[in-house]
Parts: C-alpha cells; sequence; structure tokens
C-alpha cells in the first residue's frame, strides 16, 4: 500500500463538502493508499473551523493515519527552509513541517498548492480546489 499525506487545502475541501471529500474516501476504500495527516494540519484544520463543523471535523480525522513529526524531520525542514532562502525562496514554516513529514512517512503529499513545496525529495500529487474526482479517484 502507498502512503499518501494529506494537505491542509485537502481537507478543507473535504471538511465542506467539496469532491475532495469523496476522493478521499476513494484513497480508503480502493485500499491502494493509506491518507494520513500529521500535528501542522490537525492544528491548522482546529483554527480555522467554522462554528457547526467541530463533529464533522472530528469524522473527518478519525478516519485517518496520524504521521508523526520526528526531530528528522523537523531538522530536515529547517534545511530546506534555510536552502530555500540562501536562493531567494520563502517557505513557510508549516508548509515545510508538512512536508517533512510526508517525506518522513515514505508518503506523497496531496494538495491544492503544487507551488508551496518546491522540495525535490517530496513526490506531490495536485487536487486542484473544488475540482471533481479524476478516472481514477
Amino acid at each position: 500500500m502507498a502512503a499518501a499525506l494529506l494537505d491542509t487545502t485537502v481537507l478543507i475541501d473535504a471538511l465542506r463538502g467539496r469532491p475532495a471529500g469523496q476522493r478521499i474516501r476513494g484513497l480508503r476504500t480502493a485500499g491502494e493508499d493509506v491518507p494520513y495527516v500529521c500535528a501542522v494540519n490537525v492544528e491548522e484544520l482546529a483554527r480555522g473551523v467554522r462554528a457547526g463543523e467541530e463533529a464533522a471535523l472530528d469524522r473527518l480525522l478519525d478516519g485517518l493515519r496520524f504521521a508523526a513529526i520526528t526531530r528528522d524531520d523537523a531538522e530536515r525542514a529547517g534545511r530546506w527552509r534555510r536552502d530555500f532562502a540562501q536562493r531567494g525562496i520563502t517557505l513557510s514554516q508549516a508548509d515545510c513541517l508538512i512536508a517533512s513529514a510526508a517525506v518522513g512517512a515514505g508518503a506523497r503529499l496531496i494538495t491544492g498548492n503544487p507551488k508551496h513545496f518546491p522540495m525535490p525529495e517530496l513526490v506531490v500529487e495536485h487536487w486542484p480546489a473544488g475540482a471533481a474526482p479524476g478516472p481514477h479517484g
């Protein structure tokens, strides 16, 4: 089975009833992919959850595996931020930690913002915000 870490953009789409929810269910039911989240995703969702969405958020998160952010992941994220900054590219701490958690878990990252994740070690799959599933999802 392949691992797929879901970026917050995809999780928000799922929470708000957009097609990403169907695509995530497809990952789980096909049995080919294991969907993950990390602490940064959970924090971002908790910070932005709307009144009345709390139960739906709990159900969404309960159906996903959790990728811990290890010391190695944190150091990798810091190196990325430093190395890209030396080239004049500013990356966010949150995006670097999410990306590093994906690499550490051996997962590809599924996101609506692939430009936020230029790390060469990272496999990125683009799910445009609000987009309907493709032929395989």
